[in-house]
């Protein structure tokens, strides 16, 4: 049960992504049948996936930062000692962590002291804060995982690799195994 729990956690953003996704491309499909078959919209729904669709983004950049898929260029630093690029990694990871917390600070200071009580969304009547609430909520999440991220990389010494460039090794490897096999059965 606490190993489920810990996996939810460490997963959420890709949970709330996905639902979230699903939430505004559903919206937006069922306002395309709606207007084109019955002459009628859902009057808050392209409003709702407008919401759903920046929640998406920012709760994606979150998970970026989760898997270190966030683009970064690397190639300068075959050139030279290992240790070159490992302080130049923690050189941007903290001066990221310093637009973040930047960040964290104004968005929260515009969310909670400067944002006027009575803005609300023009057709669901909602409270603007509570969308502009993603702003805190992902700068500090991605904050989290950068810190998770150097975490596992220098203390618990696991080697992060990036989702692509491990999908390209993949593929790689599977193109050299193919052409064995063809090797082979030509003998």
């Amino acid at each position: 049960m606490k190993n489920n729990l810990f996996k939810f956690i460490d997963n959420i953003e890709s949970y709330l992504c996905q639902l979230l996704l699903v939430v505004f491309v559903v919206l937006l499909f069922l306002q395309i049948v709606l207007r084109n078959i019955f002459s009628y919209s859902i009057p808050w729904g392209d409003e709702l996936a407008t919401y759903a669709f920046v929640w998406f983004a920012y709760l994606g950049a979150v998970y970026a930062t989760k898997m270190s898929a966030h683009n970064r260029v690397t190639f300068q630093f075959k050139f030279f000692p290992p240790w070159v690029e490992v302080f130049c990694a923690v050189l941007t990871d903290l001066i990221w962590i310093g637009f973040n917390a930047f960040f964290v600070y104004l968005s929260y200071d515009f969310v909670f002291n400067k944002m006027n009580l009575f803005w609300k969304s023009q057709t669901m009547g909602v409270p603007m804060k509570y969308f502009y609430l993603i702003l805190p909520i992902a700068f500090t999440a991605m904050t989290l995982r950068i810190i998770q991220n150097n975490y596992l990389r220098f203390v618990k010494k696991v080697d992060l690799i990036d989702p692509e460039a491990k999908a390209l090794e993949e593929m790689t490897k599977g193109e050299k195994a193919g052409e064995n096999n063809q090797a082979m059965g030509e003998k």
